[in-house]
């Protein structure tokens, strides 16, 4: 490149950055032909050292590596004191977030994004975005996350970051889409995220790990549970190669949710006790209360269902515990299954309506929510209460539809076809049920 090249647009000042690289150059030993070396004259590193040229932000890339620093540090002059409490406070939001203390981590998240403004680093400010944006996703608020975690993407494409780096940026912007129901473009997010990680040539086990996981669930939305199971079995086999228990666990978790969508209910159960059990090791109650849950609804398929009470009680006492309304409510959700299973119409009507209380405006939890108004309204259409039932059919309807399943669509059909042959339609009654039946038809299962 020529100097004239090298002073051409965007240029940084070069106040600060004069005496660090001088200061560098000298520590290391290096004449300033050699720093220069083939790229640049010995002359236009004199100018520089001078202050007497303006490098561009690439020529400050390309000497930060030869002088071994970070790029920010040589252009900003970020002391490592200053690195170190930044990166302490990152460390005290990844905790918290860790710990699923999510209002704590993104105060922390926002607390280090207003030191990294003053000191120009790109790569703190991209772990900053990424765990404000993860924290805010966690807490429901996924919308808000997206800039962030978008932000952090775009970013992560300069020149010092790698392949891992990016594929962790893809990664979770996938997570973010998955909640908000773009299944499609989180499958390609997390294909993505994979190739990147993939082709690094880095260890990155439990990245390609957490991916897999991810979209293990979103090839269960899809219906392709084989494709799901193989996913699910891939991050198993090096979640144990890592000997991480706490990704052992996950993976277990995920394996009994395929398990289950396939019919295999006692293997489900089988997954679903071992990862109980290692969260149990982990101490970590509020994983311990969501695996209550799972198992709960096994024993209602098995055709236990005092069994899946006593569990889903206990899943909703962890869930409060740990201040987990999404949890809470999944718990009651289920338990208001179980009592209309059992008949017992009031009780499945009170669970339903609470559960559904603690998802109002939860638009990551649109299953959920399509689920407890199923329930709700099947135990009014026992009870004769039509027009209520109707109301939380359609609701169900909208909510699957936002959700873009068919399949959970077709449910709710079937529901208000059940109520319109309840009322004497019988005509409507059937043209539920023939779009329900033809909506099956088109899905792969």
């Amino acid at each position: 490149m020529s100097d004239l090249a090298a002073t051409s647009a965007s240029p940084l000042p070069a106040s600060g950055l004069a005496e660090r690289v001088r200061s560098l150059r000298v520590a290391q030993g290096l004449t300033q032909t050699e720093l220069a070396g083939e790229r640049f004259s010995k002359e236009y590193v004199s100018q520089i050292e001078r202050g007497k040229t303006r490098p561009t932000q690439e020529t400050v890339e390309w000497l930060a590596q030869r002088l071994g620093v970070d790029p920010s540090f040589l252009a900003h002059g970020v002391s490592v004191d200053a690195r170190s409490r930044i990166e302490a406070t990152l460390a005290r939001g990844e905790a918290l977030s860790e710990a699923h203390r999510h209002d704590e981590a993104i105060e922390a998240f926002g607390e280090a994004l207003e030191q990294i403004s003053a000191t120009g680093s790109i790569e703190l400010e991209v772990r900053a975005l990424a765990g404000e944006g993860w924290a805010l996703a966690e807490r429901g608020d996924v919308r808000e996350a997206l800039p962030l975690l978008q932000r952090a993407r775009e970013l992560s494409e300069g020149p010092q970051f790698s392949d891992i780096d990016r594929a962790d940026a893809v990664f979770r912007l996938g997570v973010c889409r998955y909640k908000l129901a773009s299944v499609a473009t989180a499958v390609a997010l997390f294909d993505e995220a994979l190739e990147l990680a993939e082709s690094s040539g880095l260890p990155c086990d439990l990245l390609r790990a957490d991916i897999l996981g991810w979209r293990s669930r979103c090839r269960r939305h899809q219906r392709d549970f084989e494709a799901a199971r193989e996913d699910v079995e891939r991050a198993l086999e090096l979640a144990q190669a890592m000997d991480d228990r706490r990704i052992v666990a996950n993976t277990y978790f995920q394996a009994s949710l395929v398990a289950e969508r396939m019919g295999h209910w006692v293997l489900s159960r089988n997954y679903a006790q071992q990862a109980k059990s290692l969260y149990e090791e982990l101490n970590d109650e509020r994983n311990v209360g969501r695996l209550m849950l799972n198992l709960g609804g096994l024993n209602l398929l098995l055709g236990k269902p005092q069994q899946a009470i006593d569990q889903l009680k206990a899943s909703f006492e962890l869930a409060v515990e740990a201040d987990s309304q999404p949890d809470a409510a999944q718990a009651l959700g289920s338990l208001a299954t179980v009592h209309l299973h059992l008949g017992e119409h009031d009780a499945a009507d009170e669970h339903a309506r609470k559960a559904l209380g603690l998802l109002q405006d939860r638009e990551d939890f649109l299953h959920e929510i399509g689920q407890s108004n199923v329930v709700l309204g099947r135990s009014l259409l026992e009870r004769e209460r039509f027009e209520e039932a109707e109301e939380c059919f359609k609701a169900a309807d909208a909510a699957f539809e936002q959700l873009g399943s068919v399949s959970y669509r077709a449910g709710a059909w079937v529901a208000l076809g059940d109520l319109a042959s309840r009322r004497g339609d019988d005509r409507e009654a059937a043209r539920l049920y023939r779009n329900a039946a033809e909506a099956l038809q088109d899905i792969r299962f």
